[in-house]
């Protein structure tokens, strides 16, 4: 076993891993943190991504403590604290960006770390971003349109 440190939607938080732990097993049956789906096992899906450092990565492709040291953020960890959705959370919700439901964490996720590091990227760039992340419901129109909008919510003052 190995102990890790690092801050989970900005909480400090300390465990006891074993080496072979893959981030997203801990993230979701050390920490409780269940919004961060499992998909493929094999990061074809994207429905495992969270922000390490900022930058969106496949928990399931990585090992817990590789993680160790680092700053993580779940789909749990961008609302305010006031209950109020992020604004790319919003706007899948108002897009109808989702149906099922069990890819769009990680299509959230993946959507603002485009948009953080690319705020004003055009249809193309949305769609060839969010490339790795896959959806068997709604054919993508609104999922393209959703991340529109919350890059408006995102940059406007």
């Amino acid at each position: 076993m190995t102990k890790i440190t690092l801050q989970v939607n900005g909480s400090t938080v300390a465990r006891e891993v074993a080496p072979e732990t893959l981030l997203v097993e801990f993230i979701r049956e050390h920490l409780r943190l269940t919004g961060t789906h499992v998909g493929c096992d094999t990061s074809q899906c994207g429905a495992c991504t969270v922000h390490l450092n900022g930058h969106a990565v496949k928990s399931c492709s990585m090992l817990a403590m590789q993680a160790d040291g680092t700053e993580l953020t779940t789909i749990e960890g961008i609302s305010a604290k006031n209950g109020e959705l992020h604004p790319m959370q919003a706007a899948f919700k108002a897009c109808h960006g989702l149906q099922c439901g069990f890819c769009t964490p990680g299509m959230v996720m993946s959507a603002i770390d485009l948009v953080q590091h690319h705020p004003h990227g055009s249809e193309s760039e949305i769609r060839e971003h969010l490339d790795g992340n896959l959806c068997r419901c709604t054919g993508y129109q609104n999922i393209v349109k959703a991340v529109q909008q919350g890059a408006r919510g995102m940059t406007s003052p």
